[in-house]
């Protein structure tokens, strides 16, 4: 049989198919496109402040309040509090006896090995931010050792007491002026040269000194001590003396520096109990600003940081305290003695 020869397709044909095919893809995507934005429009419209469009606005744009910045309340100043283990120990006074047996314990050279008193105490001490003692008698390694009624004390005690960890002296007691003007100039050298760490207070070269207030900083504060005695056993203030003592009844001067450090630090009030005796005391940085009326008789005076000196006289009544501090450490007389004596100083 014989083919009839294939028909070719005109070129405008060819040309008109293209182009509705081309047309056919157009609205296949168009619709897609239409499809699909109307469920994406359809998942957005729940949220109510979601516009018609399907694009959420920024969060800081919702509401006209939105635009302003509300700063976070600044904390609350918490109180910093500082820490300060302090002791207080009183009276140092060294009679014959003690210093003779330091001297021998030195091996007889000259000097004094007074460790021996304080070695019990030392690790107490070193428990301690601050050690202040009323170092009770002159100390000084010009002068002759002497005791009752006029003491001096060899240096080397309040050397080995700077070894236990005392570090603040306390001046200022009814012994100070026992061996007159050069009693005091000697004590001041002596002072003078102990380690710069050493605080003295109760002692001021005349009035133009009163406005020094020693001073210490321990843990970040600032503690200043003041110290002051009722009387000097008799002996009065001598012209040739280049430093003095403050009486408890120079009520004027003893308030100008309390209020001194009082202004630029703290002020407060503290009491001092034993027993049924309270003594009450306002206080800057810690230091008395009123009589506490503390021992009988001579050493009724002012507390110096706080801190009153007792009299022999009331010595049976810290006993107890002592034990329980120092258990098996340290024995006590029975009883306190009154003794009477004279004192000759080079006035």
């Amino acid at each position: 049989m014989k083919q009839e020869p294939l028909k070719r397709r005109r070129p405008a044909a060819r040309k008109r198919g293209r182009k509705q095919t081309l047309r056919a893809v157009v609205l296949s995507v168009l619709t897609v496109s239409v499809i699909a934005l109307c469920l994406g429009i359809w998942t957005k419209l729940p949220g109510k402040d979601v516009p018609v469009g399907g694009i959420a606005p920024p969060e800081d744009a919702l509401s006209p309040a939105s635009s302003v910045v509300t700063p976070e309340p600044e904390p609350e100043p918490q109180p910093v509090v500082e820490t300060i283990r302090f002791s207080a120990t009183g009276d140092n006074l060294i009679h014959a006896p003690i210093y003779k047996q330091a001297a021998r314990r030195a091996g007889g050279d000259g000097t004094y090995s007074f460790d021996y008193c304080y070695e019990p105490i030392a690790p107490f001490y070193a428990e301690q931010d601050v050690n202040w003692i009323n170092q009770e008698t002159l100390c000084t390694d010009e002068l002759e050792p002497s005791s009752y009624p006029c003491f001096s004390t060899p240096g080397d005690c309040a050397r080995a007491l700077y070894r236990a960890g005392v570090r603040v002296f306390s001046l200022s007691n009814n012994h100070t002026y026992d061996k007159g003007a050069s009693g005091i100039a000697a004590t001041l050298r002596f002072w003078g040269s102990m380690p710069e760490d050493v605080v003295t207070t109760g002692l001021w070269k005349g009035e133009s000194d009163y406005g020094r207030i020693p001073m210490q900083t321990v843990n970040g504060v600032i503690i200043a001590y003041l110290s002051y005695t009722e009387h000097t056993n008799g002996i009065p203030q001598s012209k040739a003396m280049t430093a003095n003592i403050i009486y408890t009844s120079q009520t004027d001067v003893i308030e100008q520096q309390v209020s001194a450090p009082a202004g630029r630090f703290c002020s407060g009030g503290c009491t001092l109990g034993r027993g049924k005796q309270s003594y009450r005391c306002g206080c800057a940085a810690c230091i008395g600003t009123k009589p506490c009326g503390l021992g009988r008789g001579s050493d009724r005076r002012y507390a110096s940081t706080c801190i009153a000196e007792r009299s022999m006289a009331d010595c049976s009544r810290w006993q107890k305290g002592i034990h329980r501090l120092f258990p098996g450490k340290f024995c006590f007389h029975t009883g306190c003695r009154k003794q009477h004596g004279r004192c000759d100083p080079d006035l």
